[in-house]
């Protein structure tokens, strides 16, 4: 069996399992938590907790809550509390929350962008974008900048 999820008593919590050898494709919408441990691909909703467990493979735009990666995931993810990825965890794709933990040990190929969820700003505010999302990692996609020489002083 997988490990479970590290926060406490989230197992206990768990109202739906999608388990493994189970394979899903369309729009899922859901309330409470859900565990995914099969493959899903499409779009996932919800204001709750998601949860993709160890063997798990997830291609889907994610609109969530809160996220604990510890499969494979591909896609974006807007999260409105927090993104969990531990390892094994594996994302391809680009992350949005306020609140980013990444294990040691974790792939991750893409951007983060750590955005403040505050009634009045945000992406609540503006039709779903955030007003200016400041890129705080980026995996892979550039090298890191150089610093300038210092320039003599006249």
């Amino acid at each position: 069996m997988t490990a479970p999820a590290r926060r406490e008593g989230i197992v206990s919590e768990i109202s739906t399992l999608l388990g493994r050898g189970t394979t899903f494709e369309g729009k899922l919408t859901f309330e409470g938590t859900v565990r995914i441990d099969g493959k899903l691909k499409g779009t996932v909703f919800s204001d709750d907790v998601l949860i993709i467990g160890e063997g798990a493979t997830v291609e889907a735009d994610i609109d969530i809550g809160e996220i604990i990666i510890q499969g494979t995931l591909i896609g974006n993810v807007h999260a409105k509390r927090g993104i969990e990825v531990l390892a094994p965890g594996r994302v391809k794709g680009d992350l949005h929350t306020p609140s980013l933990q990444i294990e040691k040990g974790v792939i991750f190929e893409g951007r983060s962008f750590m955005e403040g969820i505050v009634a009045g700003t945000g992406a609540a505010a503006s039709g779903g974008k955030a007003a200016s999302p400041a890129p705080v990692a980026s995996v892979g996609a550039m090298p890191p900048a150089k610093p300038e020489p210092a320039k003599p002083l006249k």
